[in-house]
């Protein structure tokens, strides 16, 4: 579930980068919750 939620939020923020019209800061701050997310899951030993 996790590692969903993180490939969807690298996706937004991706997606954020090459439009006309990004938000900024906001789709910074889904890139950093998405790489907190996978080093979490790495911290506690499960595959992502």
């Amino acid at each position: 579930m996790l590692e969903t939620i993180a490939i969807v939020l690298i996706i937004l923020w991706a997606l954020g980068l090459f439009s006309a019209y990004s938000l900024g800061g906001l789709i910074h701050i889904l890139l950093v919750l998405a790489l907190i997310i996978v080093v979490v899951r790495m911290i506690q030993g499960r595959r992502l």
